[in-house]
């Protein structure tokens, strides 16, 4: 316990359960951090934070659009007013929009990329800026995917905005090494979340072919990536980044 104590941590797209945010929200709080939980679901989010706090955390929610410049202007103010620092952000709302290419609209592809990967760029800039006036440095988490490492049927949206997510966050890692602070991306495989539950009736074709590909032979937990997530987020990660942390059951190892 007392890993990230007295952290200021914004996590997005926390309010889906089971989903990764939210276990990495209750995840910080149980480590000390003062967690801010945001979610275009306000309810949702709120939610996530009132469980926190009945387990004795400290948590803030904030009904927020990602893809929203001035929701993101809106809710660092409100963190700022409220700590005058941010600690810790992990970019982690999105979507997965998953069509063979023939089927792939430019609407879609646009969406898919204007969640998950304009958004982690929104926050991260504003993230960066924050963790500068405080001289102190922090820990920039963007969540990415085995998808932008490897190719993965009927994802060509998908992985363009998580590949994005990949390398645009070691772009900023060397630009803030000297500065503290640290930029890294995870990237989950096939994690049993709402997200992953959508991904199947969305793709159902190639689903089980899919989950065939992990050595462990079974889908990973919410908390597994949510445990990642803590490392990075901790002091214990200090000489970490610019890296890439896959939380797979061994996908990416073949």
């Amino acid at each position: 316990m007392g890993r990230l104590k007295g952290k200021i941590a914004l996590i997005t797209g926390g309010a889906s359960v089971p989903g990764l945010g939210s276990a990495t929200a209750h995840r910080f709080a149980q480590e000390g951090a003062f967690v801010h939980v945001s979610d275009r679901d306000a309810a949702g989010a709120e939610a996530i934070a009132a469980a926190i706090r009945e387990a004795g955390g400290q948590a803030e929610a904030h009904g927020h659009d990602v893809t929203s410049e001035a929701d993101w202007d809106r809710v660092m103010a409100a963190i700022d007013g409220r700590h005058g620092r941010l600690d810790i952000l992990v970019n982690n709302a999105g979507i997965a929009v998953l069509r063979p290419i023939a089927d792939l609209t430019t609407e879609d592809w646009k969406l898919q990329n204007d969640v998950n990967l304009n958004s982690v760029y929104y926050g991260t800039r504003r993230a960066v800026a924050a963790m500068r006036k405080t001289g102190k440095g922090g820990s920039i988490i963007n969540i990415s995917s085995v998808a932008g490492l490897l190719g993965v049927p009927a994802c060509g949206a998908y992985a363009a905005s998580k590949g994005g997510v990949r390398i645009f966050s070691k772009a900023v890692a060397v630009e803030t090494a000297r500065e503290l602070i640290r930029v890294n991306t995870v990237h989950p495989g096939m994690i049993l979340t709402n997200m992953q539950g959508v991904a199947q009736e969305d793709n159902a074709a190639n689903y089980d072919s899919t989950v065939a590909l992990v050595p462990m032979g079974f889908l990973g937990e919410p908390d597994d990536v949510a445990n990642m997530n803590l490392f990075l987020a901790s002091d214990e990660a200090k000489y970490i980044t610019g890296g890439e942390f896959v939380v797979d059951g061994g996908m990416t190892a073949q």
